[in-house]
């Protein structure tokens, strides 16, 4: 369920940029039509639920130049600024001051005198909510410090998690299930208290042609002929993901079922530049982690180390960063639980 408020934010981010609300803003300041001010101010009022509590801003869903990349909301100054003073709003106020005085362009201030107005009194940004976007596929949730997303489909990243600077970019898995086992889901829903994510897949063998019509078996053939040879010994494996906050943070249930004895294993990856303890190489064996970044820590467990096949065949290269891994076979049932600390 979406409510028309989540429906006006939701347009917004998926349209409008930084450099798309400074045009806006020329536009509408120098034809005198503040009419045309308003996807601006749509797209600001997204940003305030698309901010963690240190600035960064939500980059988990890119999949264009900005993957993996730590983004602030630097370019929006002069429409910030802008906004801030046309709307007397304090949560744009508040969203502009980490940008001060490093964003200020002089210039811009020589053009347009009015930014030199006084701001209007900050006022927070929210801080505790749960917001769901259908349309782009993301849950946030903001409990304080705590900023988690939630990438629905289609993604193999399904959750990070922010404390301050200590950061888990993404806790992901697979298996080495025909070379195609990582955890992509294509299902997702909310149970009650639950997110739920799942995934189906399938793996055959193929059995030699004796058809005329494909002999002999060439490159240029080989793909349409497969498809058309005997298959056996079908394998699936399925894949859930049970989701929940609690008091400290949230766990994650990873399930695979199926498929017997297939090496799979769950990684937790971290931003660079922290401290981590608890783990043994990149394998956390038992019991739990902890990762701090000064007073910011992340903690996460129980471990589980069945085998050292982290980088298993058909996996997605590791992200960027620290990874941690947890390993075992299918059938394979697991409770990861990743806090504040």
């Amino acid at each position: 369920d979406i409510d028309e408020e989540g429906q006006y934010i939701e347009r917004s981010t998926t349209v409008y940029n930084a450099v798309s609300n400074n045009a806006f803003v020329v536009i509408a300041h120098k034809l005198n039509r503040p009419e045309l001010l308003e996807p601006v101010r749509m797209n600001i009022n997204a940003m305030t639920y698309l901010v963690h509590p240190n600035g960064d801003v939500v980059t988990e869903t890119s999949r264009r130049q900005d993957l993996n990349q730590r983004g602030t909301m630097a370019r929006y100054w002069f429409a910030l600024r802008y906004m801030a003073i046309h709307d007397h709003n304090g949560q744009y106020a508040t969203l502009l001051a980490p940008l001060e005085p490093e964003q200020i362009s002089l210039p811009t201030l020589m053009e347009y005198p009015e930014l030199s107005t006084p701001l209007p009194a900050a006022k927070p940004l929210p801080d505790d909510f749960e917001k769901s976007y259908p349309i782009s596929a993301i849950t946030r949730i903001r409990r304080g410090k705590l900023s988690a997303t939630l990438l629905h489909e289609y993604n193999s990243r399904c959750f990070t998690l922010h404390n301050g600077d200590a950061v888990v970019q993404g806790v992901r898995f697979a298996s080495a299930f025909f070379g195609k086992g990582q955890f992509v889901p294509t299902e997702f829903k909310k149970d009650g208290d639950v997110f739920r994510f799942h995934q189906e897949l399938q793996g055959q063998y193929y059995q030699p042609t004796s058809n005329p019509r494909f002999l002999p078996i060439t490159r240029q053939n080989w793909g349409s002929s497969r498809r058309r040879r005997e298959q056996t010994e079908i394998c699936h494996l399925v894949y859930d993901v049970e989701l929940r906050e609690t008091a400290k943070g949230f766990e994650m249930s990873i399930s695979a079922e199926g498929t017997a004895n297939v090496p799979l294993a769950v990684e937790i990856s971290l931003r660079s530049g922290g401290e981590l303890t608890g783990v043994d190489g990149d394998l956390l064996r038992a019991g739990f982690a902890e990762y701090r970044v000064g007073d910011d820590v992340i903690r996460f467990g129980p471990g589980r180390a069945d085998h050292r096949y982290t980088q298993v065949r058909g996996a997605q290269d590791r992200l960027p960063g620290t990874s941690v891994y947890l390993t075992g076979q299918t059938p394979f049932n697991h409770t990861l639980q990743i806090e504040l600390s």
